[in-house]
């Protein structure tokens, strides 16, 4: 005699997640999300002008994360910890890739479209960022004078300028490269670093050394890191450059630089430059 069939058991409940506190939820209290989505104060009645702040206020927050990871770099280089290095390096090759990306709500603007709520921006420019000031001081191209617009600023130009006067990550590849045995002239090892980084063909020698062998190599694995890197500082800067193109041609910037002609000399240069050099001697 067959035996009855067993109904189906109920698909457990899932639990119901925990809703009443007595405060702020503790989401908030860790992202500060309330505070990062009441921070837009549009000064015009475009619609676009929302999409322009935004965007902007996110790029800052990657500026932000990405030097914080050349700084765990950097710090981990001085100590010889290679693989920390690399590790935050491959980290901000992705946050890099996710900086690039916000070009692309802007990179379709027309001029009309730009002009509608660009008098908001005043004398407003992206190059009076700090935190991106940082970013470009850590890839080596320092420069005292873009410490100015910040004078009025004490803690973000003291920040800025403890920056200026630290080595940059690069100069601290180097100084790695030369406790590994390569033969870098103390004139490199010991230059003035608050200023940009000249190249040195003992850097592209010992890049060339390194190319030249292992492909596994601990200093192969972190020139290519590097190379990354700086891939994608030139991707920013060339999008960076074609965005402002097509929103304004060959105006001058809102900050009172050339615009369009600063940014083509900009894109046209390439951090970490030895380690492109070198690669013609492999």
């Amino acid at each position: 005699m067959s035996q009855p069939a067993r109904p189906l058991r109920e698909a457990a409940e899932p639990e119901t997640p925990h809703l009443d506190f007595a405060g702020t939820t503790p989401y908030e209290d860790y992202v500060r999300a309330d505070v990062l989505t009441h921070l837009q104060h549009t000064l015009s009645d475009d619609p676009g002008e929302m999409v322009f702040l935004v965007t902007t206020q996110v790029m800052e927050l990657w500026f932000t994360v990405i030097v914080h990871e050349w700084e765990t770099a950097a710090k981990a280089l001085r100590s010889d910890d290679v693989p920390t290095a690399v590790a935050a390096l491959k980290r901000s090759v992705r946050e890099l890739e996710a900086l690039n990306a916000s070009w692309k709500p802007l990179g379709q603007l027309t001029p009309a479209q730009f002009n509608s709520y660009r008098s908001a921006l005043g004398e407003g420019s992206g190059f009076q960022s700090a935190m991106y000031r940082r970013m470009e001081f850590l890839l080596g191209e320092k420069s005292a004078s873009m410490l100015v617009p910040h004078r009025g600023t004490a803690r973000v130009h003291a920040e800025l300028e403890k920056a200026l006067h630290e080595p940059s990550l690069y100069d601290e590849v180097v100084r790695l490269l030369a406790r590994r045995g390569h033969a870098i002239p103390e004139s490199v090892l010991r230059r003035d670093v608050a200023l940009r980084y000249e190249t040195s063909d003992a850097v592209e020698a010992a890049w060339t050394e390194i190319y030249s062998g292992d492909q596994n190599a601990e200093l192969a694995r972190l020139g290519e890191a590097l190379s990354d890197v700086a891939e994608l500082v030139w991707r920013w800067r060339n999008d960076h450059l074609v965005a402002t193109r097509r929103a304004m041609g060959a105006k001058p910037g809102t900050g009172g630089s050339a615009g369009v002609a600063w940014l083509e000399k900009r894109a046209g240069k390439n951090v970490f430059p030895e380690l492109w050099t070198a690669r013609s001697h492999v």
